[in-house]
């Protein structure tokens, strides 16, 4: 008798060809297949006659198969079928669809999934591109027949191509149910399933594959079935708990206990360019609070555009050089290892202790970097700032006191920072620092077993941000706009999303993945985040919507510093900056961007971080369709520094995608970093608003951080109560299973942490 643990090509139906190919999914037990969930359910018990549709609604229909027909079109081949039901019928219509042919017969009943759309023919409605699955007749088993009809059927995402579809996976997954049946392991203790009202861990499986008559329709689409909530919150829950547990033996180590007299504060209020906001002042006290400890700091260090995030992180720094040690800044990528290094120049130069700072990144010439390394091992530089270049093995600190990490680098390299202390030292404190505001949700899976700072202020004197949508034909009124601004004194950056010519080697690109057809649906409705009209108050006439426009490559920041120097713009004084300068000549146009000296800058994103220049009121994106979310908002954190009414202006080179006018929409609505964080993660999914491997945020078998957020902090709250005190009803034998199953989760799923 199979049990979970099983390998999967000994389930029945699999073996060992069909196993390698659900190895590629991450299935490799039985207990892996029976968590691979439906994604949606048909309700085969009542389905929905052609007469009740209504257009724009999404249903599943079951009919007869009337007729077939693969046609040839300019566009390519598209295959038509026509499905009906009495005097009824609905058109089904793929493009591109030649391996449909022969696939229907007249006579097969067909379930069908799809938007309803009117329909122009003869037939009642039309379905685009719909999902469809011919049901068993006769001829089938009679098991085949019972999971295909007549109930409500779970829909499948393929696990490889046609033959693992639905149909198979319905098939082997009952089987496996049945043939475990009263053999499937409870890993939570009963007084909690019976608190929670959560059902047993079989029971769920099974109503989760195969729902019982009668269960809500709606409660199984949005996967919030009693059954759904149990197997979400076990895997939260695990996940939590483990976060804990890290937390909790972060707490048992030794550490350096750093004092924070009046000799580190003098040095902090030499360089502190202005006077501290209250969650600054705030955010300090706990770092200062946690270095003062015998214990390592484990910290991350929340903010917006604008919020004094790096000022702080440098203040940190300054503590521990205050006491004799060295502190490092590792950053995700050369681009802003610079703009560390180059800020972390300017704001140092104002101390009396002149502290060494070097930078150490992978494209340094050799000599350069054994140069730096000397420094740093033997103590003489103070501040090393630079990329993963730092963990390298040829890298020894002297006397290691603080490392500060930007969050993609979050996971993998904690445990490698033994590489930058000498044996016999104690741990290094950590601060993690964000470049954009993390929203909660994944703040608690993310990081959860770190202690957060939060700036949630921003420093006296920013003004609110004008932010406007200019469609690309109306680029010459924005031209003349950054003129106006620059003959009453004030200052422009223009940023294009390439440095030169083609996009490849252009490590400034982070474009917004959306597809190419732009056929991605929002999730609201489009337009829903608009204000129209806006746009008029600054360019009259201007539309919000941007217009199609003739297919051409992306302006490029070194062709358009030509072309604005000779045309639009003849007459002030331009520059240029992307990231194939070196830290020194961006050095140099950054500080006359500074001065004055040059009214408006043509820049790639390498100014997305570290640039702080109050008398720019103007952030011209052209292309802005082609950028992220979080990438848009730090464009624009650039402008409305100073007291100077500032615009941010997204100029749109084309059709935009349904994202795209998302994303855009949502710029022009709001300025609050934390509620476009949470949009983008909406947009864009937890996996892809960090790159799962890059962060190593988990990726969940059946929680979606969007969709769970309640249960998210329930099971935060259940996991550190488990973690402190279980509670008497409690058995011993539940405890071992607990943590049993947190060890196997853990070095398994996440590969995070050893647990147990």
């Amino acid at each position: 008798m199979p049990t979970l643990d099983t390998p999967v090509n000994y389930v029945r139906g699999v073996g060992p060809r069909v196993a390698e190919l659900l190895a590629a999914k991450g299935i490799q037990t039985a207990e892996d297949l029976l968590y691979h969930l439906p994604f949606r359910y048909e309700d085969r018990q009542n389905p929905r006659s052609l007469d009740e549709l209504k257009p724009g609604e999404t249903a599943s229909v079951i009919a007869e198969v009337r007729g077939a027909a693969l046609l040839r079109t300019r566009r390519g081949p598209l295959f038509e079928l026509t499905l009906g039901q009495g005097r009824c019928a609905m058109k089904c219509i793929w493009f591109h669809a030649s391996y449909l042919e022969g696939k229907f017969r007249a006579g097969q009943t067909v379930a069908v999934y799809g938007k309803v759309e009117p329909s122009r023919s003869t037939s009642n409605f039309k379905m685009i591109q719909p999902q469809f699955e011919v049901l068993p007749d006769a001829t089938d088993d009679a098991e085949t027949r019972l999971l295909e009809v007549g109930r409500i059927t779970p829909v499948y995402e393929s696990l490889g191509g046609s033959r693992l579809a639905s149909r198979w996976q319905r098939k082997v997954i009952f089987n496996l149910l049945e043939a475990v049946r009263g053999a499937v392991p409870e890993c939570l203790p009963r007084e909690m399933l019976a608190r929670l009202d959560l059902p047993a861990r079989e029971a769920a499986l099974r109503a989760v594959h195969f729902p019982a008559e009668g269960t809500p329709f709606a409660q199984l689409q949005s996967s919030s079935t009693p059954a759904h909530r149990r197997l979400i919150f076990e895997e939260l829950f695990f996940l939590e708990l483990g976060l804990e547990l890290k937390r909790r033996r972060m707490k048992q180590r030794a550490g350096i206990a750093f004092a924070t007299d009046d000799k580190a504060r003098e040095a902090i209020r030499e360089v502190l360019p202005f006077h501290p906001t209250v969650a600054q002042k705030r955010a300090l006290g706990e770092i200062a609070a946690d270095m003062r400890a015998p214990t390592p700091m484990r910290r991350l260090l929340q903010g917006d555009v604008g919020s004094g995030k790096t000022i702080v992180a440098f203040q940190a720094m300054l503590v521990a050089m205050e006491n004799g040690y060295q502190a490092a800044l590792m950053a995700p990528t050369e681009i802003l290892a610079i703009q560390h290094f180059l800020a972390a120049r300017k704001l140092l130069e104002r101390s009396s202790r002149h502290p060494r700072i070097v930078l150490l990144t992978g494209s340094l010439d050799e000599n350069r970097k054994r140069y730096n390394r000397g420094l740093i091992n033997r103590g003489e530089a103070q501040l090393i700032i630079g990329t993963h270049a730092l963990i390298e093995e040829k890298v020894e600190f002297d006397r290691l006191g603080l490392v500060v990490v930007d969050e993609q680098h979050r996971f993998g390299v904690m445990q490698r920072f033994k590489l930058m202390k000498k044996p016999g030292q104690a741990e290094p404190d950590v601060l993690v620092m964000t470049a954009t505001p993390i929203p909660r949700t994944l703040a608690l899976s993310l990081y959860g077993d770190l202690d957060l700072s939060v700036l949630d202020e921003l420093p006296p004197g920013r003004t609110p941000i004008v932010t406007r949508r200019v469609p690309g034909e109306r680029t010459a009124e924005v031209w003349e706009f950054v003129r106006k601004q620059a003959a009453q004194g004030r200052q422009a950056y223009i940023v294009y999303p390439v440095i030169e010519g083609s996009k490849d080697d252009q490590p400034e690109l982070d474009f917004s993945h959306d597809p190419e057809d732009g056929t991605a649906p929002p999730l609201s409705a489009p337009g829903k985040l608009a204000r129209k009209g806006k746009t008029a108050e600054l360019f009259p006439g201007a539309v919000q919507e941007a217009r199609p426009a003739a297919k051409s490559g992306l302006k490029s920041a070194v062709e358009m510093y030509e072309i604005l120097r000779a045309g639009p713009l003849a007459g002030l004084r331009l520059g240029l900056i992307h990231g194939r300068l070196d830290a020194d000549e961006k050095d140099v146009i950054m500080r006359r961007f500074q001065r004055g000296e040059i009214d408006v800058l043509v820049a790639t994103t390498v100014i997305e971080v570290g640039v702080d220049v109050p008398n720019a009121t103007v952030m011209v994106v052209e292309h802005a369709e082609r950028f992220g979310l979080a990438q848009l908002h730090q464009l624009r954190g650039r402008v409305g520094r100073g007291a100077a009414k500032s615009y941010c202006l997204l100029i749109t080179g084309g059709r935009v995608s349904p994202l795209g006018e998302e994303r855009l929409n949502a710029m022009v609505r709001t300025q609050d970093g934390f509620e476009l964080a949470e949009l983008d993660l909406t947009l864009r999914g937890p996996g892809e608003f960090f790159g799962t491997r890059q962060a190593g945020l988990p990726e969940f078998r059946v929680a979606n951080l969007v969709r769970d957020r309640q249960l998210l902090e329930l099971a935060k709250q259940e996991a550190a109560q488990f973690a402190a005190q279980p509670g008497p009803a409690v058995t011993e034998a539940e405890r071992a299973r607990v943590w049993a199953r947190l060890k196997e989760a853990w070095q398994r799923r996440y590969g995070l942490v050893e647990a147990g």
